[in-house]
């Protein structure tokens, strides 16, 4: 008989330490050490530039043997496929992201690093000029702009780096820079912060020109740093946006130190790092869903955190530290990225941050492939958009220290929302059993399960969790419970306000 797998986590709002007193976990609330506070953005998302233009992306699991029966694409370029721009105007997109804010917005990803902005309201181009491979519109950057004042969203993106950025000499120029900025600012939008280009690590795989190096980096970064702190004063300048070291180092090209080390040695506004703790099924990734709730697994992060955190502390001491771009694995995501099962790696992965001092997490994508919170062709919400809607309207900017429960019981704690004198706790029950905590008054609970680990659907205190009939985001009801013990059952997610 197949075992019903229900996945259950926990937030508290109260002032106080877990203790476990014998058999029993109990939850004080006594001398709780504030640990430091998080951006009021924390929780963030990407829309690729891919998404934004249309272009190749991550074919899903169940069309890849399909679509490579019609096509002559061999290694990673045949696990991709032709996707149309997203439609950013939509309405239930709106309402989903909306409900999410504040957010950042960031609109980068490799498509960005070879992009040429077509800056006239002329038909787009039937190809990109030389050195470019991509075309961005005015008409698909305006729905950006428009995207992000509709949802509280803050713009985030990234700027070419292909040949056609350079001159007949070779040197870097600020032109396509330039005609962005210039635009974002006619159509009343706004950059808040910008990384260079997307992923210096991977330079050989983002379109950098042939035998880009470290010293061409900090070069050319400083070019851009000049004219960028000239051109738009209140941009934050953030970077390198470096990815895989001490976690993924296959195909990395240029080393954290490679890259500012040279002079002009770079610093940032924001140091930011991408992480990814595997390569999905697709890239011949090895992780399992029977591996997703193991300790090692939702740890990873913080072994990922600590490379850059180092790195930061060397180059750019005391700069506050963004997670960029993040998602459950490299490669658009296992298939079970989009089950109730990767609720736990989300919501690990926020918590156990906030607590290491990282102040933005920006997951990989709203919309797009296995990763995306939202179904790709419906924008059906997935369980990791409930998570993430239930972090953001219980987990506020402060973190304390949450002591601990029984082994396999994941405690974070911040303040409630809006009320700097309440806190909330979230607990994730990552055993095969049902347990009970003991609170010490009453509460109101939101508490998250499903019938299996690798499903769709959850459900908020048993009742199915989906969009209305007019595609407005629900209601989120809580249920009344009292002191005393509060059962949680195995593998569940639940939120308590006090």
């Amino acid at each position: 008989m197949k075992k019903i797998w229900v996945y259950i986590s926990t937030v508290f709002f109260f002032s106080g330490v877990f203790s476990q007193a014998s058999a029993q976990n109990t939850l004080n609330l006594t001398n709780i050490k504030a640990l430091g506070k998080v951006d009021e953005r924390f929780q963030s998302f990407n829309i690729e530039m891919c998404e934004v233009i249309g272009g190749d992306f991550w074919i899903p699991y169940n069309l890849i043997d399909s679509v490579r029966k019609t096509s002559n694409k061999t290694g990673i370029a045949a696990l991709k496929w032709q996707i149309d721009p997203i439609n950013l105007y939509e309405k239930k997109l709106r309402n989903l992201a909306a409900a999410l804010g504040p957010t950042y917005v960031r609109v980068s990803g490799t498509w960005a690093n070879a992009i040429y902005f077509q800056n006239d309201d002329a038909p787009k181009m039937a190809n990109a000029p030389r050195g470019f491979k991509n075309i961005l519109t005015r008409s698909q950057w305006k729905g950006v702009v428009d995207f992000c004042k509709a949802v509280d969203g803050r713009l985030v993106s990234s700027f070419p780096i292909s040949d056609g950025m350079r001159d007949e000499k070779g040197v870097w120029q600020p032109t396509q820079v330039q005609s962005i900025l210039d635009y974002t600012n006619a159509i009343g939008g706004n950059i808040y912060a910008a990384e260079f280009f997307n992923e210096p690590s991977h330079a050989s795989h983002g379109d950098a020109p042939k035998g880009y190096n470290g010293s061409n980096f900090a070069t050319e970064f400083a070019l851009f740093k000049n004219f960028a702190t000239k051109a738009a004063p209140n941009m934050k300048i953030i970077g390198p946006g470096s990815t895989g070291e001490g976690i993924l180092p296959s195909g990395l090209d240029l080393s954290v130190d490679a890259l500012l080390s040279p002079e002009p040695k770079p610093t940032f506004d924001v140091f930011t790092y991408h992480y990814y703790g595997t390569v999905s099924k697709r890239c011949m990734g090895g992780q399992k869903p029977e591996n997703a709730l193991a300790a090692e697994w939702l740890s990873r992060t913080e072994k990922g955190l600590e490379f850059y955190q180092n790195a930061r502390d060397k180059y750019v001491p005391n700069a506050p530290i963004w997670l960029t771009e993040t998602a459950e694995s490299a490669c658009g995501g296992n298939p079970w990225a989009a089950t109730y099962i990767d609720c736990f790696r989300y919501l690990e992965q926020l918590g156990r941050l906030a607590k290491k001092g990282v102040q933005v997490v920006m997951h990989n994508t709203l919309a797009r492939s296995e990763y995306g919170m939202l179904d790709h062709d419906t924008h059906t919400p997935r369980p990791n958009y409930w998570a993430a809607l239930l972090w953001s309207r219980f987990m506020g900017t402060q973190v304390y220290e949450s002591g601990s429960l029984a082994a396999g019981l994941d405690v974070f704690v911040h303040n409630l929302k809006g009320k700097p004198n309440k806190k909330a706790v979230l607990i994730l029950n990552t055993n095969d059993k049902a347990t009970s905590v003991n609170i010490p008054t009453k509460a109101k609970q939101y508490l998250l399960t499903a019938d299996a680990l690798l499903t769709k659907k959850v459900k908020l205190n048993g009742v199915e969790l989906k969009m209305t009939a007019t595609d407005e985001v629900p209601t989120l009801v809580g249920k009344n419970v009292k002191k005393g013990n509060i059962d949680l059952p195995a593998h569940s997610i639940v939120f308590l306000t006090f």
